[in-house]
């Protein structure tokens, strides 16, 4: 079993968030809350409410979690691949194809989901609350926010909904994450064919960060569909339930604003997803050369 990967995959993910989280916080934003009227009047609205402190809402949790779920990805990925060679050609050092990419990517998005749910749940909603609520205590009453923090806000979602409620939106997340880490794998390992001089074994750095950032490109090109639906359905918990489901979702996503409602925060997925996966690639690269 190959253990450097878990640890390098943990490291790469972990800086990669910070990368990418103000931007993420924005299409999250964007994609569950109407009153935005595009992208750059979100990022008007979060800086002059809540200042800086406002792209980082939530960013906690998942810094935190993702050094165990971007561990299982990368670590899932390189094993899954090293089984599937054994398996196929007789050896662990064989050159894998096309194929076993895509199917050790599928099984290293699935993989993940398990853990990163209920972290992806604390920060979406922590993310969404814009408001205080009206909450009255004794004879007293008080404009206060829901949740408090991410540990607050996985305790009272706990408390409300059970412990399902933080694996709400998990099926739209298998069914985006499955895919969307298959091919970025995939394509990862193209471009690092293509990038590759003759003669050598690995591109040099800068062909690595170049097809880590294409590879994070075309990922989230294919999953932002289900990421719109994924958080939807996490969010749904801040206010009044308006969805029972994946399908319903869908359905009444597309009923009341269109075809179009699927792709809301595509260009920004995308124009994060470069930088970030450049990150976290090139860390995972370097890593694993420092690693014995």
């Amino acid at each position: 079993m190959h253990f450097a990967d878990f640890a390098a995959g943990s490291i790469g993910g972990a800086l990669g968030v910070f990368v990418g989280y103000p931007l993420d916080t924005v299409k999250v934003r964007l994609q569950t809350q109407r009153h935005y009227k595009g992208l750059w009047h979100c990022v008007h609205s979060i800086y002059k409410t809540e200042r800086l402190s406002g792209f980082f809402k939530g960013v906690s949790m998942p810094v935190s979690t993702v050094l165990v779920s971007s561990s299982v990805a990368f670590g899932t990925y390189r094993n899954c691949l090293q089984c599937i060679q054994q398996c196929r050609y007789g050896s662990g050092d064989a050159r894998p194809a096309h194929l076993d990419f895509f199917l050790s990517g599928l099984a290293a998005g699935s993989a993940q989901v398990v853990v990163m749910s209920p972290a992806d749940v604390v920060k979406v909603r922590l993310q969404t609350q814009t408001q205080p609520e009206h909450v009255v205590q004794g004879s007293t009453a008080n404009m206060k926010v829901k949740y408090q923090g991410p540990l607050h806000c996985m305790a009272t979602i706990v408390r409300e909904e059970g412990i399902f409620g933080l694996y709400r939106g998990a099926h739209a997340m298998m069914l985006k994450d499955g895919p969307s880490f298959a091919t970025y794998f995939l394509t990862y390992n193209i471009f690092c064919e293509w990038l590759t001089p003759a003669g050598q074994k690995q591109p040099e750095w800068s062909g690595v960060l170049l097809a880590g950032g294409c590879a994070g490109t075309c990922a989230w090109g294919l999953a932002t569909p289900m990421d719109v639906i994924k958080a939807r359905l996490q969010a749904d918990g801040l206010g009044k339930r308006r969805y029972s489901g994946v399908v319903n979702c869908i359905t009444e996503s597309a009923r009341q604003e269109g075809a179009r409602v699927f792709f809301k925060g595509l260009g920004l997925n995308c124009a994060r997803a470069f930088p970030v996966n450049m990150v976290v690639f090139a860390t995972y690269e370097m890593v694993l050369k420092l690693i014995p």
